[in-house]
């Protein structure tokens, strides 16, 4: 039986150094990102189909669970935007009390594939399926968004992508000018904030004076998500817009701590969740695994155990569901933000779930008059800035192959589900790699010398590949009797079973001829295998 991967989260070694000066950096990044992370939490949730306070309190209990017991230094977990279509998917499908229990299951397999030592199987999945994916799952989300974007009176949207449309063109006579107004000023305002306050932006250096730069400084490091959430809340508020708003359509937001439920468990359940939770647990993995090599190339910190991270992620997806929450993950944008605000250990994603709740504690009822238009353009910036739109300009520069994945991942998850797109990816991943390992292979005649064959062969031979040696045993049949046939091998770096069988049939024709075969040059595996099986045996000569 293997090795198990050890439990040892990040934390523990990075405590073994910490200073006050490290504290101080981590309290000021932690609380930059619980900033960030309030809009964000309820975007997600509500964009999910639950309420408000599912995305707060994962990010307040999820968060501060993978930053205690996760692999990385400086990720921060919590509810991510790849999870929408998902879960609103999932509510649709099963219900809220189905998702609770496919979200904690699915906590289970990410720590069983942590610690069986699965975390490295994440990457084995191409670039081209992650970025087919990561684009369709962002048009999904822009998409569910236009219903509260244009301010749409719908009472509930479907799930599946003809569906939304259908509603959304059959219902445009109820546009609100007014919900359209705000959605489209908070993107242009975030899209417009950091650039307003860039070192070489004209407005910054008509206000920079010697008294307004310390000033400036302190604006310019307030997240735009928030700057967006408060001033449109305040202007709805002030001028009785007439649009819908968190407490019109969910009441508000509980001002407590939730309690502790149990979900109705049963057997009977998890038997039916069983491709909800895989698809929660993959998609998991590999946005936590994603963003923490991204943290990785970005961070000075040591780098990710993928192990530790994917248990940690495990523990934290088994705990939220008893308290009403939703999935989490690692989540590329507070990683990021974390970083750059100088984080330097798991404390500050710590002090992020604390800040995060203070927040929630205390300020709860005010987020009654946050407007949902507003929360739609939040999602639409991050929808537009998840995905890697450039990709499909440069889609001309590479093989038929790689446009053969990323355009069938991509459509596969508009149309139908991400389950059915990886899964497709990789089946297409995989044909595409035999077919191109196969066409690399190569068995060739290179002499016909008195009697004698000589062949040579190149690259695998492995079962998508072995129609090559045809043309070898065509040429031992047509060849003298007692042919000796001698084959060079220096170029066969690897050997399968079906390639062997392969090589076997052309002995057995060689034998026919009562001729010999030697082999020369032989690479390890290819000896190793032809060693264990004893087909070695048969050779007249080898080296």
């Amino acid at each position: 039986m293997p090795a198990l991967a050890p439990f040892a989260p990040r934390l523990l070694a990075d405590l073994k150094s910490y200073s006050f000066a490290k504290f101080v950096k981590d309290m000021g990044a932690g609380a930059t990102v619980g900033i960030v992370a309030l809009p964000l939490a309820m975007a997600f949730a509500i964009a999910s189909g639950l309420k408000p306070e599912a995305g707060l309190w994962t990010a307040i209990i999820a968060g501060f669970i993978i930053s205690a017991l996760g692999g990385s230094s400086v990720q921060i977990g919590g509810p991510a935007g790849a999870f929408i279509v998902i879960v609103y998917g999932i509510v649709e499908r099963y219900g809220i009390a189905n998702l609770l229990i496919a979200t904690a299951s699915a906590g289970v397999l990410l720590f069983l594939l942590g610690l069986f030592k699965l975390g490295t199987l994440v990457r084995y999945v191409p670039v081209s399926v992650v970025i087919g994916f990561t684009n369709g799952i962002a048009v999904l989300i822009a998409l569910s968004q236009v219903r509260d974007w244009l301010g749409l009176s719908i009472a509930k949207m479907p799930g599946d992508f003809f569906s939304q449309i259908h509603v959304l063109a059959t219902n445009l006579s109820s546009f609100n000018l007014y919900a359209f107004v705000l959605g489209t000023l908070c993107v242009l305002g975030l899209a417009a904030w950091p650039r307003l306050f860039a070192v070489d932006s004209r407005f910054r250096k008509k206000l920079e004076t010697v008294d307004t730069v310390s000033a400036l400084n302190a604006t310019s490091r307030i997240p735009a998500p928030v700057v967006a959430l408060v001033t449109l809340s305040l202007l709805a508020w002030g001028s009785h817009l007439p649009v819908e708003t968190i407490g019109t359509r969910f009441g508000g937001i509980p001002q407590g701590v939730p309690g502790f439920q149990l979900p109705d468990f049963s057997w009977e359940t998890v038997k039916q969740l069983v491709t909800p939770t895989l698809t929660i647990a993959l998609l998991g993995a590999i946005e936590s695994l994603l963003c923490a090599r991204v943290a990785d190339q970005l961070s000075e910190c040591p780098k990710h155990d993928p192990n530790q991270e994917l248990m940690a992620q495990g523990v934290a997806n088994f705990v939220v569901p008893f308290f009403g929450g939703m999935p989490a993950t690692g989540t590329i944008a507070r990683t990021v933000t974390n970083i750059r605000a100088g984080a330097v250990s798991p404390v500050a994603g710590m002090v992020h779930a604390f800040t995060l709740a203070l927040v929630v504690l205390a300020a709860a009822p005010l987020a009654a008059h946050i407007p949902l238009a507003v929360l739609a353009g939040v999602l639409l910036f991050v929808a537009w800035n998840m995905g890697e739109w450039s990709e499909f300009l440069r889609l001309r520069q590479f093989s038929n192959h790689y446009r053969l994945m990323l355009m069938s991942t991509f459509l596969v998850t508009i149309v139908f589900d991400l389950t059915v797109a990886v899964e497709l990816g990789l089946v297409l991943a995989i044909v595409l790699f035999v077919r191109r390992q196969a066409a690399i292979f190569v068995a060739e005649e290179v002499a016909q010398v008195s009697g004698e064959l000589h062949f040579r062969m190149y690259g695998s031979l492995f079962f998508g590949a072995i129609a090559k040696l045809d043309k070898l045993i065509a040429a031992v049949e047509a060849g003298p009797q007692g042919v000796a046939v001698q084959l060079d091998l220096s170029m066969l770096v690897a050997l399968d079973t079906t390639g062997l069988d392969a090589m076997e049939q052309l002995l057995k024709a060689i034998q026919k001829k009562e001729g010999s075969l030697s082999a020369y040059y032989l690479q390890p595996q290819p000896r190793s295998l032809m060693e264990r099986t004893g087909f070695i045996q048969h050779l007249h000569r080898c080296s």
